[in-house]
């Protein structure tokens, strides 16, 4: 790689990367920028691996946030499949995993996140799929014929989703989870035993336990919960969670507090470093409060935000990013905190299915759900923080 000075310097070769050269090349289209990515390939969005690669709905080249030419065209530098191990923010200098030094006048650190793993034994047996990325995909797609079997531990977003894609493609699968019902984290108690109860329609079992242990006995997998069941498989795949990618940021000694905390200009505590996406930690001026989300909407509005405020915009981040599912038929948009343990009010058109669902703390509207209702984003964002009575006719779920 040699020895390297850049104006820009981004960090991360996913979406809130790609996003920030975006928001960079809005205001300067010359100042030089690389991008450094542990991946070898282009940034790309993550929804489809669980989504519309599974149904046929895209072909695989679509899933890439911009195709080479877009790199080529806005003069970026592409470092992928490097890793960099430090910082220096008094020198202004990253060094890679062989040594190699950049320096940077802006950098962002835009590092996601990465999947939590099973503290158990077998937790990382080889041939696990800790599922998250485009290679994760290219390797679990030819495995996932009909008639095969799977295993999914984790009932949250990426279970839920890889569960239902699978189940689509004739995977025999079994879900595995400690949770009451599905996406509990979420869903109201109504709505996840309702969605439940249409997974196992689907021919999906559902198991509500803790794993204890993992083999592999030559093709197969052989995992163990706590309550001494045995579960045999072709394949299991881990989806409870990923955690905010800080130990570089940390290591350079930035503020670490649920992520990377940033401010309002997503700046980080030293100078000239910005952090944005899954890992960033921002104050959220609509809910008044400090907030990291893992959505994709989250990392291209971040992204693209702190690329122009490395590029001089100085404008601080004020929008509310919204995040979606799908989930056989149904399908969702939803605003703000959706935290299934506030008071949550529910005004459904067909129960459980049609709907909008309302997280409210205080008698204030924190978060709306869209079940099966689209396009009404900007109208559930107005809703934040108002009055409960200003929304008429419900009923509670």
């Amino acid at each position: 790689m040699g020895n390297n000075s850049y104006k820009y310097l981004i960090v991360g070769a996913g979406l809130a990367g790609a996003s920030a050269i975006e928001g960079i090349r809005e205001i300067d289209r010359d100042g030089s920028l690389a991008l450094i990515g542990q991946e070898k390939n282009l940034p790309y969005d993550r929804p489809p691996l669980t989504k519309k690669l599974w149904f046929g709905k895209m072909p695989l080249e679509k899933v890439f946030r911009h195709d080479q030419s877009f790199y080529t065209e806005n003069k970026v530098d592409l470092k992928l499949a490097t890793t960099v191990a430090s910082i220096d923010p008094k020198q202004k200098t990253v060094a890679d995993q062989s040594g190699n030094i950049i320096h940077y006048e802006k950098l962002l650190l835009a590092t996601g996140g990465r999947p939590t793993h099973l503290p158990l034994p077998g937790g990382d047996i080889e041939g696990l799929f800790y599922y998250r990325t485009l290679d994760d995909y290219l390797r679990l797609r030819p495995q996932a014929a009909p008639g095969k079997t799977a295993l999914v531990i984790g009932g949250g977003f990426i279970g839920s989703e890889i569960a239902a894609a699978l189940a689509l493609n004739q995977v025999k699968v079994v879900m595995l989870f400690p949770g009451e019902y599905l996406c509990q984290r979420i869903f109201p108690e109504t709505l996840g035993k309702a969605m439940e109860a249409h997974y196992l329609a689907q021919g999906i079992q559902i198991i509500h336990e803790k794993p204890a242990s993992i083999i592999r006995q030559g093709e197969k997998f052989k995992t163990r919960t706590e309550q001494a069941r045995e579960i045999e498989s072709d394949m299991v795949i881990v989806g409870i969670g990923i955690q905010p990618e800080t130990d570089l940021a940390a290591r350079a000694e930035l503020t670490i507090a649920n992520g990377i905390q940033v401010d309002a200009y997503l700046r980080t505590d030293a100078p000239d470093i910005y952090a944005a996406g899954d890992n960033a930690n921002f104050p959220c001026a609509a809910l008044g409060k400090m907030t990291r989300l893992e959505h994709w909407d989250n990392a291209s509005s971040l992204g693209k935000h702190a690329g122009k405020n490395m590029a001089g915009a100085h404008q601080a981040f004020d929008y509310l990013p919204y995040f979606f599912s799908d989930l056989f038929e149904f399908g969702y948009e939803a605003v703000g905190e959706i935290d299934s343990k506030l008071e949550v009010v529910a005004d459904w058109k067909e129960e459980n299915r049609q709907g909008t669902i309302y997280y409210v703390r205080d008698g204030k509207i924190q978060g709306v759900m869209m079940c099966n209702i689209w396009e009404q984003v900007d109208a559930a964002r107005r809703l934040i923080g108002q009055d409960e009575a200003a929304v008429k006719g419900l009923k509670v779920a």
